[in-house]
């Protein structure tokens, strides 16, 4: 745990920055964890951390899958950087927990108490966390449950946890709240959407609302691996793809001839969901000119694309996967009640467990 200094609070939380000096918390490679709220700042007791897909998997993999290590990898980690920030893809993941302490200068301004259960809405490669202990790992899901605390900033977002859905399941969805958000945002009737990766939690979620966008005169094609995960059949007995590819996302000339099979004038959106790297070409060769690839997926390099679409001669529009959209809780967890087979599975996937 770090000590505490006076210092000028700031609602980005630059006064959190340990280094390098003039880093923005996210940015920053540490940050003071000290389990206090300072005026403009909320403190959490944490239960749950949800690392994010892309995250889990290469800590997993690193450590050959085994719970111990991970903890002690997960532990070294935030007791370096006083967050939980994975150095090799980047990314973080988000918290359930409830209110501690909210900041005199924060108390009239938000709808917050202590007491309160709350989700993060905002990565942990931004948020103070200080942990005492790890206390369980599910090593299927990405799930760490702990005892400790973290500190959301007055710029940080949070919710309130839903009183009919299981907070395990919310905390899933709450995780991949932009990718149904940002979907439901971009397409429009009578589109061919591809969904990359569409057996996944953000996958799933994007195939609903993406059928549910482009209507009866429009096209979900879903790409994963396999036809047969039980995920992957959902989303075609559920009738939330039109036609479901099993291909490997890294196979770009695969990914685009077997679009291309489907939908000769290939798609006007691409979502990329997947969480291994060397994804972004295979998005590109999947849309049409003057069509959007929009890369959720925490793996994606972005010099990748870049170069990649200017290699293959492509114009189309990217864009980068923001995991925050105005009201992405409300719509992904509505995306979730609306759909009863995917709010089933996913309370047998992550409700189990608590």
């Amino acid at each position: 745990m770090s000590i505490a200094f006076e210092r000028t609070v700031h609602p980005l939380g630059t006064h959190r920055v340990v280094e390098p000096a003039g880093a923005m918390p996210q940015s920053a490679w540490k940050l003071d964890n000290t389990p206090v709220a300072f005026e403009n700042e909320i403190l959490c007791d944490v239960e749950v951390l949800n690392i994010d897909s892309a995250s889990f998997k290469q800590i997993h993999d690193a450590c050959e899958g085994d719970a111990e290590r991970i903890k002690e990898h997960v532990l070294a980690n935030v007791r370096e950087r006083g967050k939980q920030h994975n150095p090799v893809t980047g990314s973080g993941g988000m918290f359930i927990g409830y209110v501690l302490k909210v900041g005199e200068n924060l108390r009239e301004q938000i709808d917050l108490k202590a007491g309160d259960r709350i989700a993060s809405l905002v990565s942990l490669t931004l948020t103070p966390l200080y942990i005492e202990a790890i206390t369980k790992i599910d090593v299927a899901t990405g799930r760490i449950w702990i005892r400790g605390k973290a500190v959301l900033f007055a710029s940080g977002l949070w919710a309130k946890l839903p009183t009919d859905i299981d907070e395990n399941v919310a905390l899933a969805v709450l995780d991949v709240a932009g990718a149904p958000a940002q979907t439901k945002r971009m397409c429009k009737p009578g589109q061919t959407v591809v969904v990359i990766g569409a057996d996944g939690k953000s996958g799933m979620l994007s195939c609903a609302q993406a059928k549910a966008q482009v209507g009866e005169s429009g096209r979900v094609i879903g790409i994963a691996p396999s036809a047969e995960t039980p995920s992957a059949k959902l989303l075609q007995e559920a009738k939330l793809v039109d036609a479901f590819v099993v291909a490997d996302a890294r196979n770009a000339l695969e990914i685009g001839d077997k679009v291309a099979a489907i939908a000769p004038e290939l798609a006007d959106i691409t979502i990329n969901c997947v969480n291994v790297p060397n994804t972004e070409l295979g998005s590109i060769l999947a849309t049409k000119e003057d069509g959007i690839v929009y890369f959720f997926s925490m793996s994606t390099s972005f010099t990748a694309a870049a170069l990649g679409a200017e290699g293959v001669g492509k114009d189309v529009t990217m864009i980068v996967g923001n995991g925050y959209a105005r009201g992405h809780a409300d719509t992904a967890l509505q995306t979730l009640r609306d759909n009863p087979r995917i709010r089933a599975y996913f309370d047998e996937k992550y409700a189990a467990t608590k």
